[in-house]
């Protein structure tokens, strides 16, 4: 299987070069075209007021890929129109992120966005994020199996092109299993944010988000809640935002003016 990779943590974060060895270990044929620096929370920017630089780069020993100097849909993107020279790639996989992407944090995700921008070019995706805890120490090479394992699970299952899967990979202590695999809902639950308010040296007011997601209580269906037993979580994720029970309701009604 062709499988192009991205993520938002940029082409040299541990995350992506654990998926890509774990990726070539399994059979696959894999080619990266990432971020050139972090693009954390950039959701689905793109990049239209200036030009898009791309380099390639050699990682590790792990492969030579393209950095795109740019937001994770804009690698996709130019991927898919540009840098593949005409091939589609069999999946797209996003990934593996450097922290959860459940609740609310879906909307704000480069790498969950990655993955909707492969579906909206028509092929299949998968965003792979990995929920880090500060008492546990991050082992992505350990997460990156998990990762593949449950990506085969996910294609075996039937995933056509344009559809869209996110999946969190839990923190696990050395002695830990995950609890299995959880197909679940996002959670939707509001997440307040914290900003702490500074000065700079011309005494001018500026606010810094000191925000620390955290998974709370939620209802037991939910990605968070499943994230928060040890379960490896799968959302299959739609970018349609039509409210279509409300669109029906709607028409019902009269709209002349």
């Amino acid at each position: 299987m062709f499988i192009l990779l991205t993520n938002d943590d940029g082409i040299r974060a541990p995350g992506l070069v654990a998926l890509y060895r774990e990726l070539v270990k399994a059979g696959h044929e894999v080619e990266v075209v990432a971020p050139e620096t972090v693009q954390s929370a950039t959701g689905h920017g793109v990049t239209t007021a200036g030009p898009l630089l791309t380099s390639r780069v050699k990682v590790e020993d792990a492969f030579e890929g393209i950095a795109v100097d740019g937001r994770p849909a804009d690698c996709v993107k130019l991927a898919i129109n540009q840098l593949l020279n005409g091939r589609l790639p069999d999946l797209v996989v996003s990934g593996m992120n450097s922290g959860t992407n459940v609740g609310i944090n879906v909307i704000y995700s480069g790498t969950v966005a990655a993955a909707i921008e492969a579906g909206f070019l028509g092929l299949p995706a998968i965003a792979v994020s990995l929920y880090l805890k500060s008492d546990i120490e991050t082992d992505y090479a350990r997460a990156a199996i998990y990762a593949v394992k449950t990506i085969d699970l996910i294609l075996n299952a039937g995933l056509k092109p344009g559809q869209i899967a996110t999946m969190n990979i839990p923190a696990l202590h050395p002695h830990e299993e995950p609890a299995g695999v959880r197909i679940v809902r996002q959670c939707t639950r509001p997440w307040i944010d914290t900003y702490e308010r500074r000065q700079d040296p011309k005494g001018h007011d500026y606010f810094w988000n000191t925000s620390i997601f955290r998974l709370g209580q939620t209802e037991e269906d939910t990605d968070v809640a499943a994230l928060r037993d040890r379960y490896i979580t799968v959302t299959p994720l739609q970018y349609d935002l039509t409210d279509h029970p409300l669109v029906e309701r709607w028409r019902k009604e009269n709209w002349r003016l």
